[in-house]
């Protein structure tokens, strides 16, 4: 199965349940629907169209990783930063890390490669992950994140990513 909308039922919470979140919760977002982006350089061929003039926008890219302990994280990085997992271990004080599974994505964030978002937060937080964050994220007016699936895109204002945390009960540690 791939990481798309048709396949969004047999995720945990399918993406359809979490913006029906979104909306019970008063969260603002616009919702693009579009090909299935794999890459980041899938996502910077269409997102230019998902920006209003004048929004500071983060693009992000994610990373699941597991250290040596097999403790869960998710990594939100803005999309251009180059990645040295060792540096990062380092940074964040956790040692060596490697890519988790697609087993383990799929368990630990209730979601699929390609699809991987801070969104899934709303899963990894029952399962321990830990959860960081770009703080580039802090001065942008709007952050991009798939919902659960690549093949949709929403746009937050930073106000309802931090208010969405709040709700989910997540802890953002800001690198």
């Amino acid at each position: 199965m791939d990481a798309s909308s048709a396949y969004q039922d047999t995720l945990p919470i399918s993406s359809d349940a979490l913006v029906a979140r979104l909306d019970e919760w008063g969260l603002a977002y616009r919702l693009h629907e579009h090909v299935p982006l794999r890459t980041v350089e899938d996502a910077k061929a269409v997102e230019a169209q998902f920006m209003v003039p004048g929004e500071t926008a983060l693009r992000i890219k994610n990373l699941y990783l597991r250290d040596k302990k097999k403790r869960n994280h998710l990594v939100t990085l803005e999309q251009s930063r180059d990645i040295d997992l060792k540096a990062l271990g380092a940074e964040l004080g956790i040692g060596n890390l490697s890519f988790g599974s697609a087993d383990r994505l799929l368990q630990n964030l209730g979601i699929r490669p390609g699809a991987v978002s801070p969104l899934a937060m709303i899963t990894g937080v029952e399962n321990g992950v830990t959860f960081y964050m770009d703080a580039a994220a802090q001065d942008a007016d709007v952050i991009c994140m798939h919902p659960l699936v690549n093949d949709r895109t929403v746009v937050m204002t930073r106000v309802d990513v931090l208010r969405f945390f709040d709700k989910i009960g997540c802890d953002v540690v800001w690198i």
